[in-house]
């Protein structure tokens, strides 16, 4: 997303600033909101594997819009794209492995309490990109 963004540069700027954060808003509350339904609904109900491939695209669309906005950025002051993205993607695939590593560690002592935990960093997350274009803080 964010080659993508420093790629679509001063073109869409413009058109996509005055509603991208209310998309990414929307994504991660209704991602967030499903899985703390998820969670709280009678075992006996859930489907396994409730993350779909639908699901994770939105999701990872949603999650990476910021990046989209900092490529935008990027190529609106004329900044190279290739030691950013380098380090995006290596601090991201870190992350991501961590987390992954962590959910399969702890997730089977914790069970669905961590879901609603993630559902509810989802949440957190779109309120804080909704507040920050907003101008609220």
């Amino acid at each position: 997303m964010l080659v993508i963004g420093w790629l679509t540069g001063i073109y869409v700027a413009d058109l996509i600033s005055g509603f991208d954060h209310w998309v990414a808003f929307g994504l991660l509350f209704l991602i967030g909101a499903r899985m703390i339904y998820e969670s709280v609904r009678s075992e006996s109900k859930r489907l396994i594997g409730s993350l779909h491939v639908n699901v994770l695209l939105l999701l990872s669309i949603a999650t990476s819009i910021d990046a989209l906005a900092v490529g935008l950025s990027l190529s609106l002051l004329k900044t190279s794209i290739i030691i950013p993205a380098i380090l995006v993607g290596v601090v991201t695939s870190s992350l991501s492995f961590m987390g992954v590593y962590a959910g399969r560690r702890f997730g089977r002592f914790l069970k669905n309490r961590v879901e609603i935990v993630g559902g509810i960093i989802l949440i957190a997350i779109g309120l804080k990109i909704l507040i920050e274009h907003i101008g609220i803080i």
